[in-house]
């Protein structure tokens, strides 16, 4: 008998609730709320502005070297395992081959935002 009784007045709640939400916005209408975007934007200028490859390039850049950070963030713990002599070895490789990149990266201009 529980279970049937909290089944119901879930069930009623839950059909209350769902009709508060669609009706309550109907009642409440302005100008800004009819507008295909409502966080500001002009729907009558063009949708695709025109970016510059150089941002894409700099935010994929920026990924990668995160990314490649982000594996040197358990070094400390990898510090008491028993082969140390191979994870010191695989860090520094780890380490030198960011510094590599950024050095490539550096002298091909890559980031640098003016065109």
């Amino acid at each position: 008998m529980n279970l049937v009784l909290a089944l119901t007045i879930n069930t009623l709640l839950t059909s209350l609730l769902m009709i508060i939400m669609f009706w309550l916005p109907q009642l409440n209408s302005y100008a800004e709320k009819t507008n295909p975007y409502e966080c500001g934007f002009d729907p009558l200028n063009p949708a695709r502005i025109p970016f510059s490859m150089k941002f894409f390039l700099i935010a994929i850049t920026f990924l990668l070297f995160d990314l490649e950070i982000a594996l040197l963030l358990s070094l400390p713990w990898a510090l008491q395992t028993t082969n140390l002599p191979m994870m010191t070895k695989s860090s520094i490789t780890l380490i030198i081959i960011l510094t590599l990149s950024l050095a490539y990266e550096w002298s091909q201009k890559g980031l640098d935002w003016a065109e």
